[in-house]
């Protein structure tokens, strides 16, 4: 097996492999509420970072117990009385972890429960999609704590809900749940009956059987050209359109869409 997808050689995260490639991630630190430590951070740059390499085709992204995760290890932070210097290398650790979820090519359908605080929200915006239940709740707490955010809360999440949401949730600790979080751009599903872990699985198990090709396009470019000008944003997604398009792997799938075999879209029921 791969070192990178081996489930033993990794303490934090709790790693366990499904059918066609999906594998579940499941940070492992329940007593602490799944808080993001040094090591924790380490482990996640080492599996997402080799995860399309070792055949990762899809990955569930959840927590251990109650919660996904209550944010940075504060306790850790308290105790290590880091310089600015040492904590400026921390949350580039973290910028560099949250990277290769984004733009690292496999689709991360992240499953959302208790608290999605502070770094825990900023790890869930690194996934591509997010689902939540009736127990999720979302906070950025650092305002109150005498902090301020380092691991992409100004740049991913400003950009799920406008920056002046953003704003207002370092400032005043605003907590948004249920729908809410859902209209807000927070999660783009909600389960109101059951966890949140089923409807991931399902929404994984669906994507996994995308060419692989198709999904890194989709789980890396369009990140990639919204960081771009219109005008090279054009020329990138002709440049990769021509490439995915014309695989070969995807001319049996036209094929079928040709002859009326394929799966048609219907409107929900």
């Amino acid at each position: 097996m791969n070192d990178v997808v081996n489930p033993d050689t990794y303490e934090n995260l709790a790693i366990s492999e499904r059918d066609h490639g999906l594998f579940v991630v499941s940070l492992n630190r329940p007593s602490k509420r799944n808080a993001l430590d040094e090591a924790t951070i380490e482990e996640l740059i080492r599996f997402f970072g080799g995860a399309r390499r070792a055949g990762v085709k899809a990955v569930v992204l959840t927590g251990e117990g109650e919660h996904f995760c209550a944010g940075l290890d504060l306790v850790e932070h308290w105790k290590a009385d880091r310089s600015a210097d040492e904590f400026m290398h921390v949350c580039l650790r973290w910028h560099e972890a949250f990277n290769k979820m984004e733009y690292g090519g496999v689709p991360i359908i992240a499953a959302l429960k208790g608290a999605v605080v502070g770094g825990g929200l900023e790890l869930a915006s690194g996934a591509h999609v997010r689902v939540i239940d009736s127990t999720t709740y979302f906070a950025l707490p650092e305002g109150q704590r005498g902090i301020f955010t380092g691991g992409g809360a100004t740049i991913r999440v400003s950009d799920m809900i406008g920056k002046y949401r953003m704003i207002d949730m370092v400032l005043t600790g605003r907590v948004y749940q249920g729908q809410e979080a859902v209209d807000l751009g927070l999660a783009q599903y909600i389960t109101t009956e059951g966890d949140s872990l089923t409807k991931a699985m399902e929404l994984a198990e669906k994507v996994a059987q995308n060419l692989p090709l198709t999904n890194f396009a989709i789980c890396s470019a369009v990140s990639h050209m919204n960081n771009m000008s219109g005008m090279d944003a054009a020329y990138a997604e002709a440049f990769v359109g021509g490439v995915v398009n014309t695989q070969p792997a995807a001319r049996e799938r036209l094929e079928a869409f040709a002859n009326k075999t394929a799966a048609r879209v219907r409107p929900n029921t």
